[in-house]
């Protein structure tokens, strides 16, 4: 598989917003370790593009439902993006995306290095690397016509991610909450359209990054200082339309917002 090839072609549907039933055989990767390898190759391509920079990972298929759809028994990750990150409340261009799929997810920012060598890793081993724990909705957007092409193309798309829009963490004091059965709330237009908890993302948000801290080495990365990291959507996801807002309530953590131009 030619990773440069399969990266542009995955880039140019993106620059086209053209959709597409699979990736053509020959750039189809077979097994993660050539996704990722083409998602590097992306990435890379998409912060030529910008000018921006990666700022850490999202992280897909964090329940057994989006599991089951792509015919994987695992997460798979994919790079956050300065110039695809946005500040809440955030205005946003309906026509920048294909599709605008709302997912409510536990935001992380991680206050220290996860040391090499240093997993397996649980909720309460890596808590005390994570700095901050914020509101955030993650914009997924993507071009294949479903879900049939399954999580190898996904994750070389990396990851279909659209963009990340973060709020302020509104405590410092998260350590004192359950995250697991912390409530998130979803309204649009000030209507509840879905609730949901932390649980629904690996039972827990940070078994999600401690997930992350053991699976990233696997393939020559590393979590460290300063990344961010967005956990999997906890409530049922919907597409959003030009005109609304969407808002993700947390809580003691603070809100998101997102109005749709």
């Amino acid at each position: 598989m030619d990773a440069d090839a399969a990266a542009q072609h995955l880039l140019d549907h993106r620059q086209r917003q053209a959709t597409m039933e699979d990736l053509p055989p020959d750039l189809r990767p077979t097994d993660l370790a050539e996704a990722y390898r083409v998602q590097e190759v992306l990435v890379g391509r998409l912060l030529e593009g910008s000018g921006g920079r990666a700022i850490g990972y999202k992280v897909a298929c964090t329940n057994p439902i989006a599991q089951e759809a792509l015919k994987i028994d695992r997460p798979v990750f994919g790079r956050l993006l300065s110039s695809t990150t946005f500040d809440s409340p955030a205005a946003l261009p309906s026509d920048r995306f294909v599709h605008r799929v709302v997912e409510a997810e536990f935001g992380v920012r991680m206050g220290a290095t996860v040391p090499e060598g240093s997993g397996p890793h649980t909720a309460a081993t890596i808590a005390r690397y994570v700095g901050e724990v914020l509101p955030s909705i993650e914009v997924v957007d993507h071009r294949f016509v479903d879900w049939s092409v399954g999580a190898l193309p996904v994750a070389a798309d990396n990851a279909i991610h659209g963009c990340w829009v973060k709020g302020e963490p509104a405590t410092r004091d998260w350590r004192k909450l359950n995250l697991a059965y912390h409530e998130v709330t979803v309204t649009v237009d000030g209507e509840v359209a879905t609730v949901g908890t932390g649980r629904a993302v690996l039972g827990h948000p940070l078994n999600v990054v401690a997930w992350l801290a053991d699976e990233l080495p696997r393939f020559g990365r590393q979590l460290r200082a300063g990344d961010y990291i967005t956990t999997g959507v906890c409530t049922d996801v919907f597409e959003a339309v030009a005109g609304q807002t969407t808002t993700a309530d947390f809580g003691p953590l603070g809100s998101v917002a997102i109005t749709w131009q």
